[in-house]
């Protein structure tokens, strides 16, 4: 197993960290297996995929980059840098741009876990990878961006409050498959054999990325270290499965939106990424909704999770099989 060595001052300094370049990797590697995680990433990979599969016939040697970078247990390092504070897109690409083509050919070793094709023997494959990387922030990820940053900050608004409330065991313990605490200051970061990592000194950031993906990162230079992990599986599914329309003609459709998607406790900032509306909006929904009894209420550390009813349940139930 690998595992991270992680000190307390390291751990105290740890943050939750939003990266549209993360994003835009973890999309290409949608693409790339062309595999979804539920209905609704497989409606965004139906209908983006036969478009990067064009993009790619016409770029034989880029396709052959991504096939060895994207490799069945590691990626090529350059391609996924740990991110860097508040950067935009474009910053962070500049960085995969920038790899000494050296550097790159050598991160390819790894990945490829075998020799490297003579066809990818060449100075640009950063230059390739990186304008493969903005085709996919174009095409796919920019004009939805905006709600999938509103999924992102409110799988990190969760995460906050459960370390908050149970410390950092709570907030990461299930991040990726095969994580977990090992007591003291090792955290388990992959069931893989892999050397330990001492990260002492370092920025230790986690990731969260909409598609259903995880990977390390890591930059010696910076001394940063990055988890990038899905998120909840409850905020990426949830916008897929509308009101029934007979419930929304009853409620208003932004009032049943809520009440649908309640059928997992969520806060009000969830709610507000998953329907896109203000948070004045969302709460004055749920105060309707908690006054007819079809939503309760609880605390859970620092956030406040709303949830249905039986009665809520029934209704729902009812429009949705009548």
């Amino acid at each position: 197993m690998g595992w991270w060595q992680i000190n307390a001052d390291t751990l105290a300094r740890g943050r939750f960290v939003i990266s549209p370049l993360a994003e835009t990797t973890a999309a290409l590697k949608t693409l790339h297996h062309a595999t979804a995680a539920h209905p609704g990433e497989r409606t965004w990979l139906d209908t983006h995929l036969p478009a990067y599969r064009r993009r790619l016939t016409a770029d034989p040697v880029t396709a052959l980059l991504i096939h060895a970078a994207l490799g069945p247990t590691w990626n090529a390092t350059f391609l996924t840098p740990a991110p860097g504070d508040d950067a935009t897109f474009d910053q962070e690409l500049a960085r995969v741009r920038a790899t000494p083509p050296d550097a790159a050919r050598t991160d390819l070793g790894p990945s490829l876990q075998g020799p490297l094709p003579t066809a990818l023997d060449r100075d640009d494959l950063p230059e390739r990878a990186a304008g493969l990387l903005r085709w996919v922030w174009i095409h796919t990820v920019h004009p939805t961006w905006p709600h999938r940053r509103r999924v992102i900050e409110a799988d990190i608004v969760a995460r906050t409050a459960h370390l908050g409330h149970g410390g950092w065991a709570a907030a990461v313990g299930d991040l990726r498959p095969g994580m977990r605490w090992l007591g003291g200051d090792r955290l388990q970061i992959t069931t893989h054999d892999h050397p330990p990592r001492h990260l002492t000194g370092d920025q230790l950031m986690f990731v969260p990325v909409t598609p259903h993906r995880t990977w390390l990162a890591w930059d010696d230079t910076h001394r940063r270290s990055a988890v990038v992990y899905p998120c909840s599986a409850t905020l990426t599914t949830a916008r897929q499965t509308p009101a029934a329309a007979s419930l929304a003609a009853l409620l208003g459709p932004v009032r049943a939106a809520v009440l649908t998607l309640l059928d997992t406790p969520k806060s009000t900032t969830q709610l507000v990424a998953l329907t896109g509306h203000g948070l004045g909006s969302v709460g004055r929904h749920l105060k309707v909704l908690l006054d007819a009894h079809l939503v309760q209420r609880r605390r859970a550390g620092r956030s406040v999770l709303y949830y249905r009813t039986g009665t809520g349940d029934a209704l729902v139930q009812a429009q949705e099989h009548p």
